[in-house]
């Protein structure tokens, strides 16, 4: 059983990284992208997800693990100091 490719689509949270972290945000983007991918081709294989459930649960990934980075890193700036 093939998984679907569409995994391309932007995150309903997007990655917010503070000035000092910015040049920064395409190499995390690209992690967060490829954890969210492992899981859910693993969850794809062992439960045998629909093309739907694959669909949402790789969106779902993505924006939770962003705002986790988010909400994370908000506090590390020059100004918070």
């Amino acid at each position: 059983m093939s998984c679907p490719s569409d995994t391309s689509a932007a995150p309903a949270t997007a990655l917010n990284l503070p000035p000092e972290f910015e040049e920064l945000t395409g190499m995390v983007e690209a992690d967060l992208k490829a954890v969210a991918a492992l899981l859910t081709r693993r969850a794809h294989e062992r439960l045998l997800l629909t093309r739907r459930e694959y669909r949402q649960l790789h969106r779902d990934l993505l924006s939770r693990l962003s705002e986790a980075v988010n909400e994370t890193m908000a506090p590390l700036t020059a100004e918070c100091r």
